[in-house]
Order: structure tokens, then sequence, then C-alpha cells
């Protein structure tokens, strides 16, 4: 057994490449892990770097433009454009927001109503009492996030001017990021260490895979708000608005999200709607759109970023939500698909003594610059 897990080891941890890898993605996990409420102006600006990296690279390739003007163009149109749409949906969210609070007195009682019919419609199944400790559980969790939303209002009024400053910050990090990207890479890779050519590999094999997955999964957030809204005004569902835009960014979270988005979508249309056909019509062409995006979108939009059983993903959405909260469930499906990437190279580098020669060969030709 000491002899079999010696071997292991050998195999897996005496190649001055892997181990240069291996240190590069521990103290990178430990960065994120500790300072990841510190970060959080930096990820942001890395995110929309990547995704503004492919139109700029494109007029200063194509075009020939100087690629300190391309980047004014296509960031300063960027902000233009996320200031047009944030001043044209925060009112329309705030008015459909408020009107959703002001309803929810209303709902309750329809829900009373709903659950005080359940013991004369099924008294073997139902009892009062039943209804009155669910009443009882109920209320205490209204209350409960009500003294929440109130202390989270609060503390979002505390760090208004952490916002603004990370509004002005964001954008000024984006825009070195794109301007001096070569300059910022190689300044970057002196502190790495020396025998990194594995590592050189596994990030050639992830950069371009995680621009793709940025740039569509923002596609992917648009259509799927689009579509959604689309079917809630075309069946004059209330809060069409908020609802599309939590519809749109519960892709965030693979599956995970689009259950749990579900939940509202649902109690909303049955409140407002009843069981009626009209309920029924609304969320089959809501659960079509939503099978039509893992079967049709996804596949499209990610046609290198697939590889992956729904299994793992769920199993990643839960580690990594667990370690890094919120920046783990978002980045879940890239932290997966570095983790694949990292095993796949890794499976190259094998050292056994008996096919040394070999396997180093193999492992040189594949690695070569």
């Amino acid at each position: 057994m000491i002899e079999m897990l010696k071997n292991w080891y050998h195999r897996r941890f005496t190649d001055p490449q892997a181990m240069a890898l291996f240190a590069i993605l521990f103290f990178g996990f430990v960065a994120i892990y500790f300072f990841s409420n510190l970060l959080a102006p930096l990820l942001i600006a890395i995110v929309l770097a990547y995704l503004l990296e492919y139109p700029i690279r494109l007029l200063n390739e194509k075009l020939k433009m100087p690629r300190i003007l391309a980047t004014f163009l296509i960031l300063g149109g960027f902000i233009a454009v996320t200031f047009i749409m944030t001043f044209i949906l925060i009112p329309t969210l705030w008015t459909q927001t408020v009107k959703l609070v002001s309803d929810l007195p209303h709902m309750f009682n329809q829900l009373n109503e709903w659950l005080l019919s359940l013991p004369e419609d099924y008294p073997e199944l139902v009892d009062y009492q039943m209804i009155d400790t669910f009443f009882i559980s109920f209320k205490n969790k209204i209350l409960g996030l009500g003294e929440s939303a109130l202390k989270f209002s609060i503390a979002s009024l505390l760090n208004l001017v952490t916002l603004g400053i990370y509004a002005f910050l964001v954008p000024l990090m984006v825009f070195f990021l794109l301007k001096d990207k070569m300059e910022l890479i190689d300044y970057i890779t002196n502190f790495l260490p020396k025998n990194r050519t594995l590592a050189s590999k596994v990030w050639r094999e992830m950069q371009q895979q995680i621009a793709n997955y940025i740039r569509g999964k923002l596609l992917e957030i648009l259509i799927i708000a689009l579509v959604s809204y689309a079917i809630f005004l075309f069946f004059g569902l209330n809060y069409p608005l908020l609802l599309a835009v939590a519809v749109g960014f519960s892709v965030l979270v693979p599956y995970i999200g689009a259950v749990l988005v579900t939940i509202p979508v649902a109690l909303v249309a049955m409140f407002q709607f009843g069981i009626t056909p009209t309920f029924w019509y609304l969320m089959i062409a809501y659960v079509i759109s939503q099978i039509l995006d893992g079967n049709l979108l996804v596949p499209f939009l990610f046609s290198e970023a697939v590889n992956l059983h729904p299994l793992t993903i769920i199993i990643a959405v839960l580690i990594f939500g667990g370690l890094w909260g919120f920046w783990g469930r978002i980045l879940c499906y890239s932290i997966s698909h570095i983790s694949q990437s990292c095993c796949f190279f890794l499976a190259f580098n094998r050292i056994i003594s008996k096919d040394h020669f070999i396997e180093r060969t193999i492992y040189s030709d594949y690695f070569r610059y």
C-alpha cells in the first residue's frame, strides 16, 4: 500500500511542470477564497475585459485601428449603452417591485382562503390544526424576511459610497486591462514559476474558452430575458419585466437557478389566474422556453464547452458556491472547465521508470511550443 502511494506521488508530483501548475492554482484559489470581497471589483473588471476583448481585437486586427483608440470606442460605447439601459429599466423595475410588495397582503389572503378550504374538500388528508401550524410558521418566515430586507436596505444605503467608488474604479480598471493587456501579462509572468510550460498550455487552452463562455452567457441572459418577457406580456402576467430579468439572470447558476426562479413565476401566475387553463398555458410556454434554452440555445452558444455532465455542474455549484458564495456559483462553470483541462493535461505527465523515455517523449511532443 505504501509503495503504491509512493509510486502515485512519484508519477504525479515529482515533475516541476506539474508542481508549478499546482502552485499557481493553489495560490489563486486561496486568494479568491480569503479576499473575494476585496477582489470583487477586479473580478468584475476581468469579466468585462474578457467580454470586450473580442470587438477590440477585431477593430485592431481587421481595420488596423490603434488598440488604444479601439479600446476607447468599445469601452465608451459599452458604458453609454449600460447607462441608457439602466435609466430605462430601473424605473420600471422599481415600480413593479413596489407593486409586488403592495400586492403581497392580497396574495396572502388568497392563500389563506385556499388553505382554509382544503379541510372541507379533503378532510381525510388535511385538518385545521395543520393549517394553523402552517400559518404560524409562514408568518414567522415573512417577518424574518421583512427584518432581513430592512437590514439589507440599511446596509445598502451605508454602502452607497462604496458602490459609487466601484462605479468609477471598475471602468477604469477595465480600460487599463484592455489597453495594457500584453504589458500586464508580461509583468505578471515575472512572478510565476520558471517551469511553467504546462501551466502555459493550460492557460492557452482555457483563455479562449473562458472568453467565449462569458460572451455566450451574456447573450444567453439577453435572449432568455427577452423571450420570457414576451411570454409574460402575451399572457398578461403581472410584473413581467421584474420576473423576466430574474429569469434571465437565473442562467448564471446552472440548473439550480432555473428551478429556483420558476417558483416565483408559478406563484405569481397562480395568484393572478388561479388554477385555470391560462395558468397552465403560461407555465407550458415558460417550461418550453427553458427546455429550448437547455437543449438548443446552450449547445449553440457553448458548442466547445458543453462536455460536462449535468451532475458535475450541480456538484460544482454546491462546492464552489459553498467556498466562494456568489462568485463561486457564477464562476462554477469556468472553474469546472479549468479543473477538467488540468486533469487532461496532467494525464500526459506520467513518469514511470520502465517507460520513462517513451512517456517523456510523448509529453514533450504534446507540449512543444
